[in-house]
Formats: C-alpha cells, structure tokens, sequence
C-alpha cells in the first residue's frame, strides 16, 4: 500500500511538470505567433494569439493545431486618399498545419473573422463633410443615411438620403447611396455631384491569412462584417 501511494505522489508530480511545460510552451509559441503577425499584417502593436487544445507538445510533434484565434485589434483601407478603420477585428484558425521546421503556421484548413467599422469611421472615411449613421431596416435589411454637404447647392444642404453597404469581390467595402430625391433631377450635374460625396469604395488588401469578405449588416451599433476561407495560407 505503501508503495502504491509513492507511485500515485510520483504520477501526480510528473503529471503536473508535464502540464507546467505545456503552458510553458504554449506561452512560448503564442508570443512567437503574436510577432510574426504584427511583422506580416504591419500592424503597431503585437495580436493577443490563443493556442486552443490540450495538451499542446503532442499537437506540435503531429504538427497540427486544433485552433489558434487571434485578436488584431484593427486595419485600415484606403481609397482615393480616405482611410477606413476596421475595429474589433478578430480570426479563428482552425486544422492548423505548422511549418516542417515547427517555426510557424503553414495553413489552416478553414477560418472565420469578425470585425466591426463604427459610423464615426465611416464618416470619416467618406471625407467632405458628409455624415453615415443608421436608418433602420428595410424588408428586414440595415440601411445607412447618408448626409452629404453639397457645397454650391443651398436647395440640397440639408440633404439626406438612404444607402447602403455592400461587399464586393470578397475584399471590398462599398457605400452607395440608393436613390437620389426627385429635386436632384431638376439640378444640372446634381447626381454627379451628391454621387462623389456618398458612393465609396474600400479595398481591404491586408485580411488576416486571405480570408474573404462574406458578410456585412448595418446594425444601430455599427457596421459589422464576417469573413471566411477555406485551405488558407496563414502568414505568422
């Protein structure tokens, strides 16, 4: 009996070193991953990167990750000399494959991301004065307002018309007014000129291991966006 309780005190500390060096390890190779996706992604600050799956030194040796997410915080796209701020924006890698010399990923057989542009960057981004906010759902889907400031125009200050974001290719975000007043119609170049401050489009050049645009719903909190991809080459 003696014995047996030595065994079981044996087993129960070497099972808790194996735990302690699996998170060792796993702390380790978050950080690394963390690092190599600020360099590749240029972002300012380092990603917080999760390693899911235990225990973590038996996924290294087949050199398959079950999942790794990773929060980056946020990109920017730029058009026609505007930027537009993506927040929030966070992706899961899952089936993830490593590198033959174990130093980083390779792919992942699927992933999903998540972000979020809030109408205050989208306004800023649309430049000119022209403000985007909510206006609700139509036949169950969000709509923008959007408020350009027609300079030139006194009958169209306090303009305001009903819009749209759209995604496009599966890396563009597209804002587009959908139809214009009547009035505009009696107003020389008049959509011309209101079309130049609320049509927009901006390129996302930069997604997170390629992924593709796959979503986008205008919601009273902000503008959110799903992205997804399949055999993935994962940079970091």
């Amino acid at each position: 009996m003696r014995a047996l309780r030595v065994l079981l005190v044996i087993a129960v500390i070497l099972g808790g070193l194996f735990v302690a060096a699996d998170r060792i390890a796993v702390n380790i190779a978050e950080d690394k991953a963390a690092d190599k996706i600020r360099v590749s992604q240029g972002l300012s600050g380092s990603p917080d990167v999760s390693i899911k799956g235990f225990p973590f030194l038996t996924q290294v040796a087949s050199r398959s990750l079950d999942e790794v997410d990773a929060d980056l915080g946020g990109i920017e796209a730029s058009a026609d000399g505007q930027r537009l701020r993506l927040t929030e924006l966070t992706a899961q890698f899952r089936d993830v494959k490593l590198t033959s010399d174990y130093s980083s990923i390779e792919s992942a057989a699927s992933a999903t991301g998540t972000a979020r542009i809030s109408y205050a960057d989208l306004t800023k981004a649309a430049g000119g004065g022209v403000r985007v906010g909510y206006a609700g759902k139509k036949n169950g889907t969000g709509q923008v307002k959007i408020s350009p400031n027609i300079g030139g125009l006194p009958l169209l200050d306090s303009l305001e018309v009903t819009g749209s974001v759209s995604i496009v290719g599966g890396d563009t975000v597209r804002l587009r007014a959908d139809r214009l007043p009547a009035l505009c119609q009696s107003i020389p170049s008049c959509e011309e000129r209101v079309r130049k401050r609320t049509d927009h489009d901006w390129k996302l050049s930069r997604l997170p291991g390629n992924l593709k645009l796959s979503k986008i719903e205008s919601t009273p909190d902000g503008v959110s966006i799903s992205a997804t991809g399949t055999d993935v080459k994962v940079t970091g």
